[in-house]
């Protein structure tokens, strides 16, 4: 049913100053840029997955809810959207797991620029998601990857980290449900943090619970992302030059890989940026 992350929806007041800081962040123009009911989008379209942002820019029912999300929970991350390749499929299927989607329905999206329309078909689950705002989402035509601005690029989406106080159920969610690709149910004591991973269409999606809060009733939340790049040093060193405050490079958790986190410029966003190890022969 489901192929891959489409994109993540992260909400900010002033459309202008996001796309500047993640036009820096990346060191890639957005691919697209839309406005429609008082609602401005701009898209940040990378290897595996696309980052909309979006903010309100006029009167409209969207700039509406917008605004009014933004009044309940500020700057950050607000939605996922989740590629399927039948819409019509997918609703059946989401109908059966109890997760209550809404009635398929048609969306377009007309480019400033060029003046391109998109199109696409869509479902949104309104039950049994723990606080996650979840879509489903069938595209008639991709966009390419959005163009370099400058050198070490960030490529690609690594991994999304969500938090549950409740790992069962999330196990149960995202890979019974869901029927995302389930491959590590590790806890880390010294952490205090039992991790559960799951891979879809090139990323991770990592659900994280602390030990220590036990085990509760309460929302999920999209807690942070994870950028894959080439040449970790190299786009630190460009970000730092930007005027984002940096960590230090350390050793990720992952054997042969490299990390830092970025401080500021995020948008309320926990952003780390990873380097990968090249994986040994026959490791999956």
């Amino acid at each position: 049913m489901i192929t891959g992350l489409d994109h993540a929806v992260l909400l900010v007041r002033d459309i202008e100053a996001g796309v500047a800081g993640y036009q820096a962040l990346f060191g890639r123009a957005p691919q697209w840029r839309a406005q429609s009911d008082g609602a401005a989008t701009a898209i940040f379209v990378l290897e595996n997955m696309s980052l909309e942002l979006m903010a309100p820019a006029g009167e409209g029912e969207a700039a509406d809810r917008v605004r009014a999300a933004l009044g309940k929970q500020g700057e950050g991350l607000a939605s996922l959207a989740f590629g399927v390749d039948d819409i019509a499929q997918a609703h059946h299927r989401l109908s059966r797991l109890g997760l209550a989607p809404d009635d398929v329905s048609e969306g377009s999206s007309r480019d400033l620029a060029s003046g391109r329309v998109l199109t696409w078909k869509r479902t949104r689950a309104t039950a049994g998601t723990h606080g996650i705002r979840m879509f489903f989402l069938q595209r008639e035509e991709w966009l390419a990857q959005s163009p370099p601005t400058a050198d070490a690029t960030v490529d690609a989406l690594d991994h999304l980290v969500l938090s549950t106080p409740d790992p069962e159920r999330a196990a149960a969610l995202y890979g019974a449900r869901l029927g995302l690709d389930m491959k590590l149910d590790r806890t880390i004591e010294k952490l205090e943090t039992r991790f559960l991973f799951f891979r879809t269409g090139g990323l991770v999606f990592e659900v994280i619970h602390r030990l220590k809060e036990g085990r509760v009733d309460g929302p999920d939340t999209i807690y942070g992302l994870s950028w894959r790049v080439a040449d970790l040093d190299a786009t630190r060193t460009r970000l730092a030059q930007a005027g984002f405050e940096v960590s230090d490079p350390r050793e990720g958790r992952k054997p042969g890989s490299r990390v830092f986190t970025v401080r500021t410029g995020t948008f309320s966003v926990p952003t780390i940026v990873i380097q990968q190890g090249r994986r040994a022969t026959g490791e999956s």
